[in-house]
């Protein structure tokens, strides 16, 4: 008999491939051994595969996120209705309003780089007046300003710091014009 026709009669791998000729490794429990392994391979696969087919879902669906996430921030930086930037050398101050009607909602982003400045979030028109915040050595604030009544709403800036700061506003919403009113 050839060498690898010993190989074909051993009752492992015969085992493992199913075949048991002599019944031999059915009775010594060997073709149960072999079932068992081959069903664990084919287990073993399966479960591979899922993986794979979960990590390329998973990424799939961080790349589609990820679209999502860079186009909101995209479009979110191209909703500002308006925007300003001006400098303040230490001691100069600025105001820029926003010509609202009563109920009128505006969001703004205030940036401050360079520096700190203190501002005055206020209103006036009709003979009355408001003030909605005050802010001491700012960097910056976001928020949303609503008409307490018909006219002018926003800020009076100052630095008060010893080198200049750079004043960024952005404004969206409710509102006729965004104007400087130094």
């Amino acid at each position: 008999m050839a060498k690898d026709s010993f190989a074909r009669l051993d009752p492992h791998i015969l085992s493992t491939r199913g075949i048991d000729p002599t019944g031999i490794g059915g009775a010594i429990g060997l073709a149960e051994m072999g079932e068992i392994k081959t069903q664990l391979g084919e287990e073993a696969e399966a479960d591979r595969l899922l993986e794979l087919e979960a990590e390329e879902q998973s990424s799939l669906m961080n790349d589609i996120f990820g679209l999502f996430v860079g186009t909101a921030h995209a479009q979110e930086a191209e909703i500002w209705r308006d925007e300003t930037t001006f400098t303040l050398a230490p001691g100069d101050s600025a105001e820029w309003k926003l010509v609202m009607e009563e109920g009128q909602t505006v969001e703004y982003r205030m940036l401050v780089e360079g520096g700190r400045v203190n501002f005055d979030m206020h209103g006036h028109g009709g003979g009355n007046s408001v003030t909605y915040e005050k802010g001491r050595g700012s960097t910056g604030d976001e928020g949303e300003i609503i008409a307490a009544f018909d006219g002018e709403h926003g800020w009076f800036w100052r630095n008060r710091d010893s080198q200049p700061a750079t004043v960024t506003v952005q404004v969206r919403g409710e509102y006729t014009e965004f104007k400087d009113a130094s």
